[in-house]
C-alpha cells in the first residue's frame, strides 16, 4: 500500500526504504496519517492500537503499560492533562 502510494517498489524492494532517506521520511509521514491520525481523537490508546495493534491485543501488556507511563509521565512534565483513553 505504502509502494504504490508513493510510487516505489515497496514489495520488490522493501529495503530502498532503509536506503533512502527522504523515501525514509515520506513513508513514515504515510504511515502517520493512513493510520494514526484518523484515530486522534479517540485517545492515546487508540495509537497505540494503529501503530502496535498486536500489543494491544494482549502480545505485549508490559510495553503497552510502559508507553502508557511515558505518556502519563509527560504530560505532567508539559502540564497537559492526560486523556482519559491511555489504554488499548
Amino acid at each position: 500500500m505504502c509502494g504504490q502510494a508513493l510510487n516505489f517498489d515497496g514489495v520488490g524492494d522493501p529495503d530502498s526504504v532503509a536506503r533512502d532517506p527522504v523515501l525514509t521520511w515520506r513513508a513514515a509521514l504515510w504511515f502517520w496519517m493512513t493510520n494514526v491520525r484518523p484515530v486522534l481523537d479517540q485517545g492515546f490508546g487508540a495509537t497505540i492500537r494503529a501503530i502496535n495493534g498486536i500489543e494491544c491485543n494482549g502480545g505485549n501488556a508490559p510495553a503497552v503499560q510502559a508507553r502508557v507511563g511515558f505518556y502519563n509521565t509527560y504530560c505532567q512534565r508539559f502540564g497537559i492533562q492526560p486523556e482519559a483513553n491511555t489504554g488499548c
